[in-house]
Formats: C-alpha cells, structure tokens, sequence
C-alpha cells in the first residue's frame, strides 16, 4: 500500500529523518511508536506533503507520490487526521465536513451517512459550530472528515491526545471496525501502549530520526519498551 524508502528530512541544518524506510501493507493497522520528538510527526507530513524531503522515495499502490502536492496526495486515496484536530472552529460541524468532499474521487456531494452512522453525535451536533464541541467531540469531528473523502489509508497522528477515555474506547472501536469491514489501512501515530496494542497488527519504533524496531505488535517486548517508550 505505501512505502517509504531512504527518507531523509531537515529543519535547515538540523536532520529530522536519517535514511527511513517504512512500509504499510495493505488492509493492516501499522502503529508508529516513540518518545516525543524524534520524528514521528514529522514522518507523517512528509508522507503528506506538508513538509519536503531531502531525498528518498515515497509510494502509494505502487505509484511515486513524493513528487505531487498535499491536494494531490489526499486525492489518491489518503485520509490524515493531524495532532491537535485542526478542525475549523467557526465553521458549523456540517462545513467541517463538507469541506472534505472536495477531495472525493467519485465526486459526491453530499456527505456520506458512513460518518454519521460511525459518529452519531456529529449528526445530533450538524449545526453547532466546530469550536464549541468538547475535545473528544472535534476529534469525532476530525476523524469523520478524513473519511468523508472514503480514503483507502487513513493516518491518525496521536488521536487520542486530551481525550476522555470513554471517546477514546469509542475511537478504537470504530477504527477496528473500519480496518475489519472495509479493509481499511490505517497507520497510527500513538504513545498510548495499551491503545497501541489494541488496535495495532504491526509496529515500527522510531528514536532520533531512525527506524529502530518493527515487527509484529506480539513481538514488542518489555526490553524494547523499556528502551524506546519509556518515559
């Protein structure tokens, strides 16, 4: 499904990524994992477009994304719902949503029942504007508008950053649903182990710029923990 290879990444003279390679198959959940500040995010964004690389390669299905735009990459089928939700908060929640049809292939232009059906509560709060919603509400918010577009790869960067933990349940549950019953790829930025080890099939551990660990989730064991997630 997406593959990075040889990435690499600076903040002018300061490297972020030193030489990454990272991969997502097809219909899993691959969970992101590490320490604050050693460029999980920055790896996102990259994949995103919203930051640039150095050099490397990055593909989706097989095609080279890395040269196209951030509008051109989420039209080839990805999802992304940022750290901090960076939803639109004087638009209603209805516009927050309309505005990712957009990026539809199919060219709908009405929003899918799929997202109200996932998140009952977005429908409940249609006309209520987005800055009024509860955190773990705009998350819901977040998350819903990266599916309106119907991604085939959806990446969630610490979605449950200053949630309640019953939204985060809730969270889990549909994403489990989405990668069950409609195949859905899903790469997951997270710190939370337990979130971690609920959802994800696969993970990559990332310390200082680099891929350090990946495997199956069953294979990351307390020496790994204890050496890069630890706090």
């Amino acid at each position: 499904m997406l593959a990075v290879k040889q990435l690499n990444h600076s903040y002018g003279q300061s490297r972020a990524l030193w030489d990454l390679d990272f991969s997502a198959l097809e219909g899993t959940i691959t969970c992101v994992m590490g320490r604050n500040g050693v460029g999980k995010t920055t790896l996102v964004k990259c994949i995103l477009g919203l930051e640039p690389i150095d050099s490397g390669e990055i593909t989706l299905g097989g095609e080279a994304i890395h040269h196209l735009n951030t509008e051109n990459r989420v039209r080839r089928g990805i999802g992304y719902v940022p750290q901090g939700r960076e939803i639109f908060s004087s638009l209603t929640v209805e516009e927050n949503l309309a505005i990712a049809l957009g990026a539809r292939r199919d060219k709908l232009k009405t929003i899918p029942d799929r997202v109200y059906d996932l998140f009952p509560v977005l429908k409940e709060m249609g006309s209520r504007r987005g800055g009024d919603l509860s955190g773990g509400q705009q998350q819901q918010l977040a998350i819903g508008r990266a599916l309106v577009s119907e991604p085939d790869l959806l990446i969630l960067d610490e979605p449950n950053e200053g949630i309640q933990p019953n939204i985060v349940q809730q969270i889990g549950g549909v994403l489990l649903q989405l990668n069950k019953d409609e195949n859905l790829t899903i790469i997951l930025v997270e710190q939370k182990l337990t979130f971690a080890r609920r959802l994800g099939q696969l993970f990559y551990l990332m310390d200082k710029g680099r891929c350090v660990a990946e495997g199956d989730m069953a294979s990351l064991g307390d020496d790994l923990i204890k050496k890069f997630l630890a706090v």
